[in-house]
């Protein structure tokens, strides 16, 4: 006797997988322990993923735990974060007042343009939605362990998969499973992302097999409530092959026939498995009315949607959809529950038996109601994009419009899955394929590179094409081929002048000083092209920085006035223009580039401002890598400054930040600021191990990042006593600085260290050489810092009092200056001089005054070496008085730095972009360190040590209070 609903109810039922359901448990579990972890559930189409699911997430398992549950849908897979709409949609932030929520507390609050329906406002990055959408689960996991399941993923668009990815990466100790279900025979929307996924993250992977025929009798029994033939059995088993859909649809057709579990029953069986399924769609939809067959293909081409819009895609009234929706439950191919199929193999079978052209009829429609009702772009274009042919003008207008909603929401790859199917219909549009591009430009660079040569070979206008190499210049530094940006630009460069004459208009003028500014970027990047972008900016009238592209080219031609080191005082004019133009928002490019001048020219108080508000950008933008590279900046800053505990500090937050971050290993300049800090703290193996990690193809043709490796590894092999090979490397360091033009003698003063070197390998006259030749440099630059330097070299290579005088003229200018660290050095190679010249009294003032300033700075290999000549000298060494903040590691600084301005320690961890763990960690070292037991006391500790006297950053008072 048929049930209520017209079927057995087995597609409901679970037969079979006890072994798989065990595993999640198991899984389940070891979340609540914190043991984060990644469960893939493959099997075909119909063998009972979804039920396994819903037994698992609805059991004894999941109780006490938040469990979010969401299926993608072939209509949304072109949407950016569909996914996670479905996961997270039951919490209710997609709505007009989501921002009220607690969970969107803080950065959480970027996740906004992922959760809503439909994103407004200009285009969002995709990393702050990544991190929002982390923090929000995190707030999650706070409350209780969170489970994540999302069933058939080879429909999920690939942002939704890479905040999975994201969200794995770092979730380490955390009480999170994520459930991952897919029918193995499927392709996915986002085949690369699923199997780096699958890849990176060692999950269990369940591959759902076919019901065995004891599962299979089992079955039986429950449907027709008897004892089977085992002939019986087996032939179901054989028509069905296991597969739990097909061998319900099957055994409620048998049933609904009267067939029995017999001998009879098994030649009947074979009869109706020819057509179990398709079959029994199509005819049990041919034994109804048209109008019930009209509302189940609306319904299969809408899914889950009103009874209103589903009428009217049928053509029929509203009453007449709930009266099919009726027969359609009681035949058990619409869900009891809502208005959708029990599986979408059934919603399948109802649009197989749709030809080709009714069927992209009926989507077209769809669309068209959808936009009659006012939804998002992004809906109708889930059904534009199924179909073969987009052939109405509208449509492309669709598309535009939901490219530029991912866009906003932070999916780039949405929006040019859409983009595509414009230039199918547009094939010669140059501006959609500078638009592609741009999305592509950090996730797929070689992808938009391809589209942008296309670009510049279909545009004939000059100016378009100038802004189609702009584009092209920067995409070229993504995938580190700044060669080809460059002559691009100089093409078209040469090409807009000619068009627009010597005396263009407001427009031409700006468009030209952009296309000049990004050329000096591109070009600056590699030693191929700097000379020529060089002699090009030489010839250039130095703008007044009044637009955006004046600024950025005033940026620019700052640093390569400082890379020439003629002029420190107008590179100083030129970098503080950059950073004060009135009412302008500095980008982290212009701050970058005006610090970097500042610093070389002595003005460590503007330089340090421009990094400050480089991080603050990073900070308020939850831009990573913008984060990073200030950090991996100010460590180096900070070590040129002698504040080699905060060196540290920076470089090893740098560090922990790109252990979490798919790029970490091409990262340089990270391991370049650590490598050089832990060589001053006595730890050159350690050192050199971190500059091993570098994975950065041929570094060797890059301006900046590798003069600085070169210096690091230098640094390393003195401190390990291998001084020929030291030297080798600094030599190595200013011949690839000649070949790239740079002549300021205080970026990387590989002359000095060389001279230096050269007098401890017994070559006096050698080092004079170099140390001569580095002086006229430093007369030229004129900074105290870069004289100081010449005078230090120059004393160390020459003999007796000539030297004496000179390192004496050294320590007076280094002390003029702002780098104590290097007055420290003049201070012991002089205290070095006097003690050989005989003057141990001399030597020992300066010794002793070495030792301190070493110890100030935090140089404890330099101090060490101090305190030794000192006793050569016959002085007493004092004994070294230490902070208990000394046994601090650099992030256990910094951590306990704002752990003291009231920021809470999930302010702490976003704004490091790190777990709340990881500081957590951090803090109970520091505590245990300190002996300290809290907040409190650890202020009291903290409260003697202000070595800037700065203020924190608006970032920190912005986060205290917070959670």
């Amino acid at each position: 006797m048929r049930n209520q609903s017209g079927s057995s109810g087995l597609l409901t039922t679970l037969v079979g997988r006890d072994d798989e359901l065990r595993t999640l448990a198991r899984h389940a579990e070891a979340a609540r322990a914190g043991q984060a972890g990644l469960v893939m559930l493959h099997g075909p189409a119909g063998m009972g993923k979804t039920s396994l699911l819903r037994a698992f997430t609805t059991g004894a398992a999941c109780r006490g735990m938040t469990v979010l549950h969401g299926t993608c849908r072939e209509t949304d897979a072109g949407a950016g974060y569909s996914g996670v709409r479905e996961l997270l949609g039951g919490l209710g932030l997609g709505r007009g007042d989501a921002h009220r929520s607690p969970l969107l507390d803080g950065l959480a609050a970027r996740a906004l343009p992922a959760l809503t329906a439909d994103p407004v406002g200009h285009a969002t990055a995709a990393y702050p939605v990544l991190h929002g959408l982390y923090w929000l689960a995190a707030r999650l996991m706070a409350e209780q362990p969170l489970v994540l399941v999302l069933d058939d993923v080879h429909w999920c668009d690939e942002r939704s998969l890479t905040w999975i990815d994201f969200l794995l990466r770092r979730a380490e100790e955390l009480p999170l499973l994520v459930v991952l279900a897919r029918r193995s025979e499927a392709e996915p929307l986002a085949p690369a992302v699923l199997a780096d996924l699958a890849s990176q993250r060692c999950p269990t992977v369940l591959r759902l097999r076919p019901l065995d025929r004891d599962h299979v009798g089992e079955m039986v029994r429950r449907v027709f409530r008897a004892t089977a033939a085992p002939t019986f059995v087996a032939r179901v088993t054989a028509v069905s092959g296991g597969n739990p859909l097909t061998l319900a649809r099957l055994l409620d057709e048998l049933r609904a026939e009267g067939v029995s579990p017999d001998a009879d029953g098994e030649r009947r069986a074979a009869e109706v498995g020819s057509h179990v399924l398709a079959g029994s769609v199509r005819s049990l939809l041919e034994r109804r009315p048209p109008w019930v067959r009209d509302v189940a293909r609306a319904s299969a081409v809408l899914g889950e949607e009103c009874t209103e819009l589903v009428a009217a895609l049928a053509g029929v009234p509203a009453g007449t959809v709930e009266e099919a929706l009726h027969v359609l439950r009681r035949a058990g191919i619409v869900a009891g529950d809502r208005i959708d199929f029990v599986h979408d193999v059934v919603r399948a079978a109802v649009l197989d038996d749709i030809a080709p052209a009714d069927l992209a009829e009926l989507r077209t429609n769809a669309a068209l109601l959808l936009s009659d009702a006012g939804r998002p772009s992004e809906e109708l274009a889930g059904q534009l994009m199924l179909l073969p042919v987009l052939d109405q003008p509208w449509m492309a207008g669709v598309l535009r419009d939901a490219a530029a909603q991912a866009e906003g929401r932070g999916a780039p790859e949405a929006g040019v899955r859409c983009l595509y199917r414009v230039l199918e219909m547009t094939p010669d549009d140059v501006a959609v394929r500078i638009r592609m591009a741009r999305a592509l430009a950090e996730s797929n660079p070689p992808e938009a590179i391809r589209l942008l040569q296309e670009a510049l070979s279909l545009a004939g206008d000059v100016r378009t094409r100038a802004q189609v190499a702009v584009q092209y210049g920067f995409t070229c530094l993504a995938v580190q081929e700044s060669p080809s940006g460059v002559r691009v630009l100089e093409e078209v460069l040469t090409e807009l002048s000619t068009a627009v004459g010597p005396e263009p208009g407001p427009a031409d003028r700006e468009l030209r000083t952009l296309v000049e500014s990004v050329l000096l970027i591109v070009g600056t990047d590699e030693k191929a092209t700097i000379g020529a972008v060089r002699d090009r900016a030489a010839r250039l009238t130095v703008p007044p920085g009044d637009t955006p592209a004046q600024r950025q080219m005033l940026a620019m031609t700052t640093v390569l006035t400082a890379m020439d080191g003629r002029d420190a005082r107008a590179t100083v004019d030129q970098a503080r223009r950059a950073l004060r133009v009135p009412g302008v928002e500095l980008e982290p490019w212009s701050l970058l580039s005006a610090s970097f001048a500042l610093t070389l020219a002595d003005e460590i108080a503007d330089a340090q401002y421009a990094l400050d508000l480089m991080l603050q950008y990073g900070q308020a933008n939850a831009a990573v890598w913008t984060y990073v590279l200030g950090l991996s900046t100010r460590a180096l800053f900070h070590h040129g400054v002698g504040a080699f505990p905060d060196a540290l500090a920076d470089a090893q937050t740098a560090m922990e930040i790109i252990g979490e971050e798919r790029w970490g290993d091409t990262a340089v300049l990270p391991r370049v600021a650590l490598a050089t800090a832990l060589v001053d703290r006595g730890e050159p193996e350690r050192a050199e191990q971190v500059l091993d990690g570098i994975k950065r193809g041929r570094l060797e043709r890059f301006v900046i990042e590798y003069h600085w490796y070169l210096a690091a590894r230098a640094f390393a092999r003195w401190a390990r006593g291998d001084l020929q090979g030291a030297l080798d490397l600094f030599l190595a360091c200013g011949r690839s600085l000649e070949e790239s033009r740079i002549s300021n003698p205080a970026f990387l003063p590989w002359w000095a260290e060389g001279a230096v070197l050269l007098t401890l390998l017994g070559s006096p006259g050698k080092a004079r050489e170099l140390a001569a030749s580095g002086s006229e440099l430093a007369e030229r630059w004129g900074t105290n810092s870069s004289l100081g330097l010449a005078r230090m070299a120059r004393g160390v290579a020459a003999p007796g009092s000539t030297g004496i005088g000179h390192l004496t003229e050294a320590v007076a200018l280094l002390g003029d200056s702002p780098a104590r660290a290097t007055e420290a050095r003049a201070e012991l190679f002089l205290g070095h001089a006097h003690l050989k010249a005989d003057d141990p009294r001399a030597a020992r003032e300066h010794l002793r005054a070495a030792a301190g300033l070493a110890q100030r700075c935090g140089a404890l290999t330099l101090g060490d070496s101090a305190r030794k000549l000192l006793v050569a000298a016959g002085g007493r060494v004092r004994r070294m008085t230490t902070s208990p903040l000394d046994m601090l590691t650099g992030m256990e600084r910094t951590v306990a730095d704002l752990a003291v301005t009231g920021a809470s320690n999930r302010a702490i961890a976003e704004s490091l972009f790190v777990t709340v763990r990881t500081i957590e960690t951090h803090l109970t070292s520091v505590y245990r360190k300190l002996g300290v037991g809290g907040r409190t006391e650890l202020s009291t500790v903290l409260a003697t040590r202000n070595p800037s006297g700065r203020k924190p950053p608006a970032w920190v008072s912005q986060a205290r209070g917070r959670d």
